[in-house]
């Protein structure tokens, strides 16, 4: 579908967006940069073969614009894009929180709008993405945003206004796991492992865990029983997470999360 990408804002998740670009299929010279640093548009130039251009000469010829900027430059920037962006063009947003609404009202009503939410496994190609489309996306360009969506690891099509819930569970969910693992590699030291033999432990075995849960076809709860033996020492450790209420902490997190994503939208 698309002839000519620009990706304005290519720090760590636009860059991993160019990369699943390219993946996708999409060749390199039909994919222009928006940089604020000139050395920046160096680094990219040099390692993808992509093109590097201004805003309005990048939008004036592109099908396709993903924004990949924060979520706070967002209200600025609108303005200076609204005149160059072609009418049919596909904008992609990235931005956490950002809604369609918004987003079009700041675009001269713009009717060809994605909202995309990634996670950082996005930067290595096992990403979980969620996407919500405008009325005026056609059916020609879902199928490249799905094309795109594979390339960086799965994605489900949503109602947006489940967005900030998809932000709380997937979207700032692998911090949620990296906090876990540091107190696992903590609680080792603590018992007496050194730190490099804590980590080396801790994250095989989450590596190992996730691995088996994605391909034994068991759901999480039935892998919990088949390791867990009555008053043996997985079920002496479960207790305690049961007793300091996980379920609870997580889904306040969890909540938290969501309520901040929807905080950015205004």
């Amino acid at each position: 579908m698309a002839n000519q990408i620009a990706v304005v804002g290519a720090g760590v998740m636009g860059e991993a967006f160019i990369a699943a670009l390219i993946r996708s299929g999409v060749a390199a010279s039909s994919i222009t940069a928006v940089v604020r640093r000139p050395e920046r548009g160096d680094e990219l130039k040099a390692k993808y073969e992509i093109s590097i251009k201004a805003l309005d000469q990048a939008l004036v010829t592109s099908d396709v614009v993903l924004l990949g900027i924060k979520p706070q430059g967002l209200a600025e920037l609108m303005p200076e894009i609204a005149p160059h962006l072609r009418s049919d063009a596909l904008v992609i947003s990235l931005l956490a929180g950002k809604t369609i609404s918004g987003i079009s009202a700041g675009l001269n009503h713009h009717s060809c709008i994605a909202r995309v939410m990634p996670n950082t496994p996005t930067l290595i190609g096992k990403g979980m993405a969620g996407y919500s489309l405008s009325a005026g996306v056609t059916d020609a360009q879902k199928k490249f945003i799905q094309t795109l969506l594979a390339a960086t690891g799965k994605a489900v099509e949503i109602p947006e206004d489940l967005q900030n819930a998809l932000t709380g569970t997937s979207g700032s969910g692998p911090a949620y796991f990296f906090r876990f693992v540091e107190a696992m590699v903590d609680g080792s030291v603590a018992m007496g492992l050194s730190r490099e033999d804590a980590t080396t432990l801790t994250i095989q075995t989450i590596v190992g865990a996730a691995a088996l849960l994605d391909e034994s076809g068991d759901n999480p709860t039935r892998l919990r029983e088949k390791v867990t033996s009555l008053k043996g020492a997985t079920a002496e450790a479960l207790a305690v997470f049961d007793e300091a209420g996980i379920s609870e902490i997580v889904a306040r997190a969890m909540a938290a999360s969501a309520r901040r994503a929807g905080e950015l939208a205004q």
